[in-house]
Formats: C-alpha cells, structure tokens, sequence
C-alpha cells in the first residue's frame, strides 16, 4: 500500500485517441501512471473494426469505473473527430455509463496522449487541470445527488454508516441475502491525511477493494468533499440487493 499513497489516490482516467490506437491512463494526485493501450484492428472506414475498436477502449475503462473513479478526459489532436466517435459509440451502445451510480462524467481535450513523452507536457498544460477539475466536480455533484438520496431513504432497505468501527464491521462481515451490502466509501483527502489510525484505515481501504466495494477519495475543498467532511469525512453507503 505504500507506493499507492506515494502516488496518491486516483482523480481520473485519461484517455489518449489516436487514428489507430487509444492509450489510457490512470490520473493520480501526484503522479499519472500508464495504464493499457488498445489498437484498431482494421481502417477506421471499416465499420466493424471501429466498432470493435471502441468495445475494447470501454472494456479497459470498465475496472477503473469498477472502482469507483467516474472522471473520464478524452484527449485528440485539433480537427480530429476521434472522441465524439467514441462518445457516440457510448451513448448508443453503453446506457449504463450515463445513469445511476455508474455515471461517468467524459470530457474532452485537444492535445496527444498517446506517449509518456506528450502525457507530461500535457500535464504542464493549465488547460488540462482545469479540465480534470471541472470533471472531477461534475462528478462529484452526481456523488453528493447519491449521497443524499442515500440519506433520506436511510433506514430498512439503505444505509449510511460514518463510524470507522461500524464501516469496518459492515465490509468485514459477511453479506447476507437481505441485509445492507456495501457499495461505496467515501471520503476526503483531508480525512485521509489526518486519519490517526493510518494503517487501520489502509487496510480497510484495502479490503473494500478486494471485495469489490467502490472507493472515492474527493478533495475536501470540493463540493463533494465539504458534504463528506459534514458527515465526519468519510461514509460507506450500502443497501439491500
């Protein structure tokens, strides 16, 4: 766990398209990190390969949405029309993305991404900060809508727990049919850095990883993060399946 707290925790995933190949990468709050690349198998006129094309870019997004991060920044050089491409293919093909607690938030960025090289002069680029910021706060209004969904709807069926004690008992417990199940912790980045019992937290964060429960780490200074620092700074919310 060290190294992931050295890089710090995930912000975005960012998305380099190219003519032939997409390069995706993870957007962490100190560092960015390659993640996979994806090539066209075929022309771009070719309709099936193109298609096949954007399945595979959603399929490599798919385990980072699993985990919780929802900002998703779409680079392409000027004049191109690679991302709205890519987009179109979302809307009409992946519903999913666009609803629920699954929503992603896509934005888009002139530029070239598709290189370590081209990645870090990007990101020396204020356009780009300001663009992962307005999507990272796009975002986090959908989580701050859920939350409070999940507030007033709190009792048999929803449940918001804050304690560390109590979320620990509710990811390290066994999820019975009928019961609350875990679905997503939430907490600031100032709750991070603050927590005293750091180890007790990692491993906590940890295990709600391998369990397959969504982790979101906002900046405390966001919309989402002021609501979450309310709350104590940090809330798992579950529900009945």
């Amino acid at each position: 766990m060290k190294g992931r707290y050295r890089r710090g925790y995930s912000v975005a995933v960012l998305v380099g398209l190219e003519a032939d190949v997409a390069v995706l990468w993870r957007v962490f709050s100190n560092v960015v990190k390659f993640g996979v690349s994806v090539r066209l198998g075929g022309a771009r006129s070719d309709g099936k390969a193109l298609y096949s094309f954007h399945e595979a870019v959603v399929n490599a997004l798919r385990p980072v949405l699993r985990e919780g991060v929802l900002s998703v920044v779409l680079v392409s050089p000027a004049r191109s029309s690679y991302a709205k491409e890519f987009l179109s293919h979302v809307r009409a093909h992946h519903a999913w993305l666009a609803q629920g607690s699954s929503k992603a938030v896509f934005s888009e960025i002139v530029g070239s991404a598709d290189s370590l090289s081209k990645v870090a002069a990007l990101t020396k680029n204020a356009a780009f900060h300001q663009v992962v910021s307005e999507t990272a706060a796009s975002e986090g209004e959908g989580l701050v809508e859920l939350l409070e969904k999940r507030l007033s709807a709190s009792g048999r069926d929803a449940l918001v727990s804050y304690s560390l004690t109590e979320i620990e008992a509710l990811i390290f417990g066994e999820w019975l049919a009928g019961k609350p199940k875990p679905e997503l912790l939430l907490l600031t980045d100032g709750y991070l850095a603050g927590c005293r019992a750091r180890g007790r937290l990692q491993r906590l964060m940890q295990i709600a990883a391998n369990r397959g429960v969504k982790t979101r780490i906002v900046d405390a200074e966001s919309q989402a993060g002021k609501r979450v620092a309310q709350l104590g700074g940090m809330v798992l919310l579950a529900a009945v399946g």
